[in-house]
């Protein structure tokens, strides 16, 4: 890793975002934060931070369930993400979504797209696009994809209703949060005509917070 980060610098690289990943296998709170501050003095303009998540029917989660990998508890990883937050925040990088750091100008666009509901257009083996509110993905078969090209498989046209949740769901996870002005822009109702028991209940016990015409 060290290496190909020095080498994309060398090669004038002066955008670069590091993939970290919490909650693995023998991790503990310090080794996981001596390795963030590793990642910082790097300077890399962008930084996502996960936590690992298990997958069922994957060889890992058969290994942990056999008690082969133990995994930090959750109180910890719970205390990875907040050191996480502190120490980003304190090197000079803006927490924009859950997971998600960047210096100023530098919050990932192509992200942005996903969680504002844009169009995105994928290319490649198993690349999965969403146009004129369409969901579909190439296919995940080589050989389908070689001798047929860009295959289309799961071709999914998103209700109303399917949008207004993603609309939500997905807006929520950055810290802007979702725009209530937008929301009737885009679906001509009132968010609280849809969705106003439900954020009644989350404000009411700080779950959720509204700033003007923002929630948060």
């Amino acid at each position: 890793f060290l290496n190909t980060y020095t080498w994309c610098r060398e090669a004038g690289f002066q955008n670069i975002n590091v993939d970290l990943m919490a909650a693995l296998p023998y991790q503990t709170v310090e080794s996981y934060t001596t390795g963030l501050r590793k990642i910082i003095r790097l300077a890399p303009e962008h930084i996502s931070a996960y936590s690992l998540i298990l997958e069922e029917g994957t060889p890992f989660y058969q290994k942990y369930n056999s008690g082969c990998y133990p995994l930090p508890d959750e109180e910890q990883e719970r205390l990875m993400y907040r050191e996480t937050e502190q120490i980003l925040a304190q090197a000079g990088y803006e927490r924009y979504e859950i997971s998600n750091y960047a210096k100023k100008g530098y919050a990932c666009r192509h992200n942005l797209v996903y969680w504002q509901g844009g169009d995105y257009l994928g290319l490649g083996l198993g690349s999965s696009s969403y146009m004129d509110d369409v969901r579909f993905h190439n296919t995940t078969d080589l050989d389908t994809y070689v001798n047929q090209g860009a295959y289309v498989e799961d071709r999914e046209e998103l209700s109303v209703q399917a949008k207004m949740e993603e609309f939500m769901f997905l807006g929520l996870r950055m810290t802007e949060g979702v725009s209530m002005d937008v929301f009737e822009k885009y679906f001509g109702k009132k968010m609280e005509s849809i969705y106003g028991d439900v954020l009644k209940k989350h404000l009411s016990i700080g779950m959720l917070e509204k700033k003007e015409s923002r929630i948060y």
